[in-house]
């Protein structure tokens, strides 16, 4: 191998990954050890045989080579990269040869790809075995890797034994294998490490390589552009490629039998692989150690949304009525809270973060883009929010290689089934009655914002500042036999403490009444200061959802920054019943805030030549509540704020529901004027605007609270 090739080949690859979208992420190198690696990987398609080694060459800095099909190398223009990258043919008569000397001396590591094809349908499963079917004809997976690794280690055994008692084989050896180190190689251990790769989504699009084919052949097969358009997708969009590395297979401990270790120290020149019994032997433990690198490649699956979304609707129960949609949505909630609480599988990093956009707005299209694919392809049909699937497409096999196209749902289930402790949760979950998994979801979620809350407490807790506990805790006032729920929001640097005794007010007139915590607020200005507007929005749609499995109407309220966020909210989602906002802010009267984006943007350029000290993180704050209320102000914070606000406006004239807006006329802090301003940009033709002749901000504790508290029980009442 012409190492200045293999550099250059691999500065071309770096080049061109340059123009790739594709976002890959590398987990698990740390299980990479030194020595002779042989890497088993699965294959989905040919763009493996390429980015893999490049990945790994950096990783490791020795030159990857990898074992790449030999019709690959009938392509003129492939061929001359493929071989300066690493790759040599399946069908090259030296090739073991040449993995061997390689793989002794440590300085090379290999790639093998043990299912020795392009597993397209991502079917390896058969009475719990792992067996491919290619076009009719099934095969267990190639044992190649673990023969080659076994060899290797036998020989090193053997140059050291031979060493030791200074027998001429040793010599002889040395030569064969062309060793130029012998300390080095007898220094070293061979491995097998397992690597899975997944992509998400994996769905076959149209891209710029499609495209161009439709031109130049006019009428392309189906193989053609199934190749074309899936892994052209991966290249040209932005797809998320896990790489993980797993935990290395030690080989030495496979040689320790009788029969070997008489083979290890014989004086006599022996071919291992000529040996009968040794051949027989060495067949038993490389199918053990195949069932194990495969096993352990796809128990590394990085899940996504493909798999639950795939995995629910094939074990949901048939429905000759349909499926439900919001409870759909509900048990793919479930089923990614329960692997991701679960911690004994790998999930993707999308899955550790706030999954309650599921159950509202959808707003990331992860089940807009399913249901598009499922329709598209015949899997399903929807009308009137419900799904009318074909359980036989989760049956029938497609054609081998069309199947990415004309049945990609098919591909996700697929991948699940060597991970059968995950397929097991999803369908148990699938299978979990409707009003079973609404109360699950419900507590789920309440189990949760109890838990961010103590974590988020105890992280930020300052001695002096905080404030107790029961301050920033949520309140939940359930009631017996409501007539409606109410969701009630906090203002900016508040808790739901301040909207404690409207709570209760309410919960007197028979509502049943939620007080979420907005993130970042009860529990220290550090927290507020790393947190961010959406995430105030995610905390008021898990409280909405908490409501929406408690009571049949809603209605949402809340203030200062509470009732923007309360008429976001209403922008996004039909199942309100009306709104109200008590001094919402369209712009802050307190000049100073209106240097917030520069304060922040000169904190940022500050804290990158570590100059901290001087940056200006916080600004003093003179609360009217101050038991409740923090009372230093992060710059950060208030810069969240302004974008909520410019968030907002523009939606605005998208509100249809009923909406009350409450004032106070003399506000030192929400601008009168902006109020009414806001007011009059609502989209709904049913909207009251009340102002009330007080001079504070927090219009809803203290002096003169009843009042406003009955003008907004009455207006809810009209709705309800």
């Amino acid at each position: 191998m012409n190492r200045f090739a293999f550099e250059l080949s691999s500065y071309t690859l770096k080049t061109f990954s340059g123009f790739s979208k594709a976002n890959i992420k590398i987990l698990g190198k740390h299980h990479i050890p030194d020595g002779s690696v042989i890497f088993t990987a699965n294959h989905f398609t040919r763009i493996e045989t390429i980015f893999l080694p490049y990945h790994i060459h950096n990783i490791t800095k020795k030159e990857i080579w990898s074992l790449a099909a030999a019709e690959l190398f009938d392509v003129p223009v492939l061929q001359g990269f493929l071989k300066n990258l690493g790759g040599v043919s399946t069908g090259d008569p030296h090739r073991d040869e040449l993995i061997l000397k390689t793989l002794l001396s440590g300085n090379v590591q290999w790639i093998i790809f043990p299912e020795g094809m392009m597993v397209k349908n991502k079917k390896l499963i058969k009475k719990d075995q792992f067996i491919l079917t290619d076009e009719g004809t099934q095969r267990r997976p190639h044992t190649g890797a673990a023969i080659v690794a076994l060899r290797c280690e036998f020989y090193r055994e053997r140059l050291r034994r031979m060493k030791d008692m200074g027998e001429p084989e040793f010599e002889r050896l040395v030569q064969l294998f062309e060793i130029e180190n012998i300390d080095q190689v007898l220094a070293r251990e061979t491995h097998i490490v397992p690597v899975n790769i997944t992509y998400y989504p994996a769905s076959p699009k149209e891209n710029i390589l499609s495209k161009i084919a439709r031109i130049v052949m006019k009428e392309p097969s189906k193989r053609v552009m199934d190749e074309l358009m899936t892994e052209g997708n991966m290249l040209f969009s932005n797809m998320d490629i896990n790489i993980r590395f797993g935990e290395p297979i030690n080989i030495k401990g496979y040689l320790n039998d009788p029969y070997i270790e008489s083979m290890l120290t014989v004086k006599r020149k022996i071919k291992f692989d000529d040996d009968i019994s040794s051949k027989q032997i060495i067949r038993q433990f490389s199918i053990t150690i195949m069932e194990k690198y495969m096993s352990t490649v796809y128990a590394m699956t990085t899940l996504n949304y493909d798999h639950v979304l795939a995995g629910i609707l094939k074990h949901f129960p048939y429905r000759k009525e349909g499926i439900d949609i919001y409870e759909f949505k509900c048990k793919v909630y479930f089923a990614i809270d329960w692997l991701v609480s679960d911690k004994t599988c790998c999930v993707s990093d999308i899955f550790l973060e706030n999954q309650i956009h599921l159950l509202t707005d959808d707003r990331f299209k992860r089940f807009a883009d399913f249901f598009t694919i499922a329709e598209n392809t015949n899997v399903i049909e929807i009308k009137e929010d419900k799904i009318f699937k074909d359980q036989t497409k989760f049956i029938t096999q497609s054609n081998f290689h069309t199947i990415r196209i004309e049945n990609p749902i098919l591909v996700m289930v697929n991948e699940l089934e060597p991970v059968k402790e995950v397929e097991k949760i999803l369908k148990r979950v699938a299978q979990k009655p409707r009003d079973e998994i609404i109360g699950l979801v419900k507590d789920c979620i309440l189990e949760k914002i109890e838990k961010d809350f103590v974590r988020e407490y105890e992280d930020h807790y300052i001695e002096g500042e905080s404030k107790e506990k029961r301050i920033g805790r949520p309140l939940f006032l359930k009631h017996e036999n409501p007539i409606a729920a109410i969701l009630l929001i906090h203002g900016y640097m508040a808790a739901p403490e301040e909207m404690k005794a409207f709570a209760h007010y309410l919960h007197e007139k028979a509502f049943t009444v939620y007080v979420p915590r907005l993130k970042g607020h009860g529990t220290a200005p550090e927290d507020l200061a790393e947190t961010t507007y959406e995430q105030w929005i995610e905390s008021v749609e898990e409280a909405f959802i908490v409501l929406r499995h408690s009571c049949k109407k809603i209605i949402v309220g809340g203030f200062s920054t509470g009732a923007g966020l309360a008429l976001e909210l209403s922008t996004r989602l039909d199942d309100i019943e009306a709104v109200f906002a008590v001094a919402p802010p369209m712009r802050l009267q307190d000049l100073g805030s209106y240097f917030v984006p520069a304060i922040d943007a000169w904190n940022a350029m500050i804290k990158k030549i570590r100059l901290d000290a001087i940056a200006k993180e916080f600004i003093e704050n003179h609360p009217e509540n101050p038991h409740i209320n923090y009372i230093r102000n992060p710059i950060a914070g208030i810069h969240q704020l302004e974008k909520l606000m410019e968030y907002l406006e523009p939606k605005l004239k998208t509100i249809a529901k009923p909406t009350l807006v409450v004032q106070s006329r003399k506000d030192p802090v929400v601008n009168p004027r902006g109020t009414l301003k806001l007011f009059n940009r609502l989209g709904t033709d049913i909207k009251e605007y009340y102002i009330f002749d007080y001079d504070r901000h927090g219009i809803l504790i203290g002096e003169g609270v009843k009042r406003i508290y009955k003008a907004i029980e009455m207006f809810i009442r009209q709705w309800i």
